[in-house]
């Protein structure tokens, strides 16, 4: 499902040539599919609760091959643009998984496993963007959707065969009201943030925007607490633990992917400019294989790491690895060597951060939770992701002279010590998850 969702990335040209519309609207085949799995993710954390969530898992992968189909038929831009908000669900997923995976599994399998998981939604980007891009230069767009479609059947199928019923009792279904402000609030937030030009050309809309969002947000955290049965159990995130793990995934979430967006953004940099490389879509898009190929490994590896580091010094180190991917790409990017290695000490951070936060959450996280704490963080992920690639938008177009089409060498050299400052904020929080010394008393 992460690679069905990164689909929409590489062909966004291509969908304005294809159906003759602009880049502002084929962006939104990106746009759409990022805000579908934002805004289910809480939800479908709650409704596939207990013995629900097979059912949930089945529906969900259903309206995504239903979906898929959308997007294969030579249909205009609104058809596909369903189609892709259908497929954004499978973002909403993998919090059911790890909840299966607690459930089901031994301690050791379970950790495995939702390390995994949560490295999967990450490094699927870099087999998803080459994917696209090579078959939309094989056959067009729809070739790239049917491969899509493909997976999703795939997908389907598995679970269909695989994917076990819950014993867990079922919670309550989510509350119409506390589900439509929570939806409300996490859309508009991820809109306005989403719109890097928003904030370049009518900023205090933008502003408004913000306001808006955090107003309904807070009406829901009112909303919460008067329900017996909350859509996410806020004590949860009172707890020193998963509030700062939250607060890193944001912070770090806005770093990681201020640097994935500099580096692919600077390689396809014409080297008429006197740096960049020129490199065309689908090239740009296998620079990101290496960084889901070391992402997935370092996923791999994490539960032998741990055995040595705890969660918390995991992610500490992990954030520490993606300051210093931040500055080689600062003053080593003269050959394609630099940024190369860049990526992939990029990808080592994420994929070691992705694979201990899960550890520092659900360690103070009942089973039954475990689908709505992981789906909370899941929001706050996309919220900083959105927070990165606008913020490395405008700091970008900041240093980009009037008339010309690509920022200075300079801007991004300073884009990426500000990346890294950023990041550093991220390491100082990811102190705070450390446990408390356990006080000693008298004798």
């Amino acid at each position: 499902m992460a690679v069905v969702g990164s689909v929409g990335g590489p062909l966004i040209t291509s969908v304005a040539t294809t159906l003759h519309v602009s880049l502002a609207a084929a962006q939104w085949t990106l746009t759409v599919s990022l805000l579908t799995g934002a805004v289910a993710t809480p939800v479908l954390g709650r409704l596939g609760s207990g013995s629900r969530r097979r059912a949930v898992v089945l529906a969900t992968l259903g309206v995504i091959v239903a979906g898929s189909v959308l997007t294969v038929l030579p249909l205009p831009l609104g058809p596909l643009l369903v189609g892709r908000a259908a497929q954004g669900c499978g973002l909403a997923l993998g919090p059911l998984m790890m909840a299966s995976a607690r459930e089901h599994l031994d301690k050791a399998g379970a950790a495995s496993t939702i390390a995994m998981i949560s490295v999967a939604s990450t490094a699927g980007v870099g087999f998803g963007y080459p994917l696209a891009g090579y078959l939309t230069d094989v056959g067009g767009i729809r070739l790239a959707y049917a491969a899509a479609l493909g997976l999703s059947a795939v997908a389907l199928l598995v679970a269909f065969r695989f994917f076990p019923a819950s014993q867990q009792p079922v919670a309550p279904a989510p509350d119409p009201t506390a589900s439509g402000l929570l939806t409300a609030g996490v859309l508009v937030l991820l809109l306005v943030l989403g719109e890097a030009s928003l904030w370049q050309h009518h900023l205090p809309l933008a502003i408004g925007g913000v306001v808006a969002a955090l107003l309904l947000l807070a009406a829901w955290t009112l909303r919460e607490r008067a329900l017996t049965a909350p859509l996410v159990d806020l004590r949860l995130l009172r707890h020193r633990a998963v509030a700062g793990a939250n607060a890193a995934m944001l912070v770090a979430g806005v770093g990681m992917y201020l640097l994935l967006s500099c580096i692919t953004r600077y390689v396809q940099t014409p080297r008429v400019a006197g740096y960049g490389f020129g490199l065309s879509t689908f090239a740009a898009g296998l620079f990101l294989v290496p960084f889901s190929v070391v992402g997935f490994v370092a996923g791999r590896l994490s539960p032998q790491v741990r055995k040595r580091l705890s969660a918390p010094a995991l992610v500490t180190a992990a954030t520490g690895v993606v300051i210093a991917a931040f500055a080689l790409f600062a003053v080593a990017r003269g050959t394609i060597a630099g940024p190369l290695v860049s990526m992939m000490l990029l990808g080592l951070g994420v994929g070691a951060f992705s694979a201990a936060m899960p550890a520092v959450i659900l360690e103070v996280t009942p089973a039954q939770e475990t689908a709505s704490a992981m789906g909370v963080n899941q929001v706050v992920r996309s919220i900083g992701f959105s927070l990165g690639s606008t913020l490395s938008a405008l700091l970008l177009a900041a240093h980009t002279p009037a008339g010309a089409l690509f920022p200075t060498d300079s801007g991004f050299t300073t884009t990426a010590w500000i990346g890294a400052a950023v990041t550093a904020l991220a390491l100082g929080i990811s102190f705070t998850l450390r446990p408390r010394a356990a006080a000693t008393t008298a004798p």
